[in-house]
């Protein structure tokens, strides 16, 4: 039953959303007359058929690298093919969020999408272990392959029919009439897809999307009370500015919450503890009136708001003219890379369009971190030779499984001007993680 799933579909379907502005559609009261109208629903179906065919294109590329992917057998190899899928299935994930198919039950394709990318590293660091992979391994493999291939014949169907008009997102006219419209709507064409997900392979690897890290109890309501539906509700309203908020369907699963809906908002609060869990506004943002900076600042405000104290703003995307800046927690010196909140700020008036701390409530409590066993200077002695460090602190990162673990975070260069972040177990000394780190006009991201 979907009510004690480990997350509600529908909450799968509106956490997607979070690492980007959604593109939807508001406003329609305004528009009173019908060239407008027109003119708007031409406009929206543009920005959507874009978005289709950047999805197709997507999962295209993840069908090829998982067709070289049944081959590879080198370390370097499946490095090489793990980073691009990482990077593929992350732009499919944040395109499949632009869509207006919330109503419909995607949790198995953004599931797909995302341990494809998670499943595929996982491996990668296997084989660079001087590890081979196992016939499991290669048949999971064998299986994704399959399963994009599929996904990719349905992306490109549905693109082929949308632009012959065959097929359109109806929200504009159905919202201006509230009718039925006859002509197919181009959510049906998700269904295929989602429908033959029986036999998908649950994968039970070292990844942040493996399915049993969604078994995980979360540490910051353990220990918290029950709160009533009036006083999450009361949490709720303060959270979005609105004036009112109807009850929608609750989140079983091991994050109990109460969920509200309204003006084009979906928000939950945990039912231990009443803490905002997520929050999410839906519309379009058309232009960049402020800066970065001061959208990091309405950002800390909001946390401010909400009681959230000791973050730390680490690093952030702009999409669609709005940017989503990654909070870690911070334990006196050392970042939590663990304890992650995500804030979506409107750059046209710095609005606050999404909010997403189930990361910091799954993993946030008091911790004694053990002091390191190796120096700074000795973990810089293991850093390669052929990268110039340029700054260096402690965090504490997620690795395999549901652990964690304290390292040195050295932020370099490499000789073409490439920043590389490597992580040294401060414990030990062990490389435990290499990111690229991309910094370009519209944030900073990590690969």
């Amino acid at each position: 039953g979907g009510k004690n799933m480990i997350l509600s579909r529908r909450a799968i379907v509106r956490l997607i959303t979070f690492s980007v502005a959604i593109i939807a559609v508001l406003g329609f009261n305004a528009y009173d007359n019908s060239r407008k109208v027109d003119e708007l629903t031409r406009t929206i179906h543009y920005s959507y058929q874009r978005a289709i065919e950047d999805l197709s294109t997507s999962v295209d590329n993840i069908k090829t690298t998982l067709s070289k992917g049944m081959y590879a057998s080198s370390p370097e190899m499946m490095s090489d093919l793990s980073v691009k899928l990482w990077a593929d299935s992350n732009t499919a994930k944040t395109t499949l969020a632009q869509l207006p198919i919330g109503e419909l039950n995607l949790e198995s394709t953004y599931k797909f999408l995302s341990q494809v990318g998670d499943y595929s590293q996982s491996l990668a660091k296997k084989v660079a272990d001087g590890d081979e992979l196992t016939d499991e391994e290669k048949e999971n493999i064998k299986k994704l392959h399959g399963f994009s291939e599929k996904l990719c014949d349905d992306m490109w169907e549905i693109q082929s029919q949308m632009q012959q008009g065959l097929i359109s997102f109806n929200t504009a006219k159905s919202l201006m009439n509230n009718s039925e419209e006859s002509q197919p709507d181009v959510k049906d064409g998700f269904k295929g897809f989602e429908d033959q997900f029986e036999s998908y392979p649950t994968l039970i690897y070292d990844g942040p999307f493996s399915d049993h890290i969604l078994q995980k109890k979360p540490e910051l309501t353990k220990d918290k009370e029950n709160v009533s539906r009036e006083k999450a509700l009361d949490k709720a309203l303060k959270a979005t500015g609105l004036k009112s908020l109807e009850d929608d369907e609750d989140e079983g699963g091991k994050m109990p919450s109460y969920s509200f809906k309204g003006e084009n908002t979906s928000v939950s609060v945990t039912k231990k503890g009443g803490l905002l869990s997520y929050m999410i506004k839906s519309r379009e943002v058309l232009e960049e009136n402020i800066s970065t900076k001061e959208a990091k600042k309405k950002a800390e405000e909001y946390l401010k708001a909400l009681g959230i104290k000791n973050m730390k703003t680490t690093y952030h995307e702009t999409l669609y003219n709005s940017c989503t800046i990654n909070f870690a927690a911070m334990d006196g010196d050392v970042t939590l890379y663990t304890d992650l909140i995500k804030v979506t700020v409107a750059l046209d008036n710095g609005e606050i369009l999404g909010f997403d701390a189930r990361g910091y409530i799954v993993n946030h409590h008091e911790r004694d971190l053990e002091k390191p066993k190796i120096s700074e200077q000795e973990a810089r002695e293991k850093v390669s030779s052929t990268l110039e460090i340029k700054d260096s602190k402690l965090a504490l990162i997620p690795t395999q499984g549901l652990n964690e673990k304290l390292t040195y975070e050295f932020k370099c260069t490499d000789k073409e001007g490439k920043n590389i972040l490597v992580y040294i177990n401060a414990m030990n000394g062990k490389e435990e993680q290499i990111l690229i780190l991309i910094i370009s006009e519209d944030g900073m991201l990590t690969v």
